[in-house]
């Protein structure tokens, strides 16, 4: 058993070690400008510094200016956006980094919900594992269309665009509700199932988009 453990460790470490050659073969091969730091990139990597002061002010208790760090963090996301189709700062690398700091601001608020003690509700732990694992299994996708093909086009859905959205309202609405005392458990519940329905309708067509990138379903039903 041991030795298998082992064996099995080995083989991943290799996997991970192959992967990050193949992606810094990638970015290596690209051009300089798809490379470079602009604006956009410094709103997006803020985002991702944000994201743990959010969850240190969330275990100590300050809903309040976790409320209004959340709510900097969101509009770092619509900024760098606008950013880069109006000043041309659309990169490669700040298309990679985008959903990155999506998905770790967004990844480790949900923990924190679940996990540190609130006052009024706590998000089940059951949706946090079904993010991750949703996340887990598009990034892994992603390494393997990279490892076939080379290149990972980075093209975010508006439905995946939608799903974030309504994310992060419904965090910052979390948020305002523990600041402010409110206990409004009808509206919980339902922005909960709405979340629920938008996550797997997003992971559904980016599955899709997938199997007919690597041309396992047809291009047209």
């Amino acid at each position: 058993m041991m030795a298998f453990a082992v064996l099995v460790a080995v083989r991943l470490k290799k996997v991970i070690i192959m992967a990050k050659k193949w992606s810094f073969a990638v970015f290596r091969n690209l051009p300089t400008q798809e490379k470079r730091i602009t604006l956009a990139t410094i709103f997006t990597v803020s985002r991702i510094i944000l994201a743990p002061f959010i969850v240190v002010l969330m275990i100590y208790g300050y809903w309040g200016a976790a409320f209004i760090s959340f709510i900097a963090a969101a509009l770092s996301d619509l900024i760098d956006g606008k950013l880069a189709r109006c000043c041309n700062q659309q990169t490669y690398l700040g298309a990679c980094l985008d959903p990155i700091a999506d998905k770790i601001l967004m990844l480790s608020i949900f923990f924190a919900l679940a996990y540190v003690p609130t006052p009024l509700f706590a998000l089940p732990a059951w949706f946090v594992y079904l993010v991750l694992a949703k996340e887990i299994v598009l990034v892994g996708s992603a390494t393997i269309y990279l490892l076939i093909r080379g290149y990972f086009p980075i093209r975010p859905t508006r439905l995946g665009k939608w799903t974030t959205l309504v994310q992060m309202s419904f965090v910052m609405w979390l948020f305002a509700c523990y600041f402010f005392h409110w206990m409004p458990v009808k509206t919980y519940y339902t922005m909960l199932g709405v979340m629920l329905i938008m996550m797997i309708a997003s992971f559904t067509q980016y599955a899709i988009i997938g199997l007919r990138a690597l041309g396992i379903l047809p291009t047209h039903v």
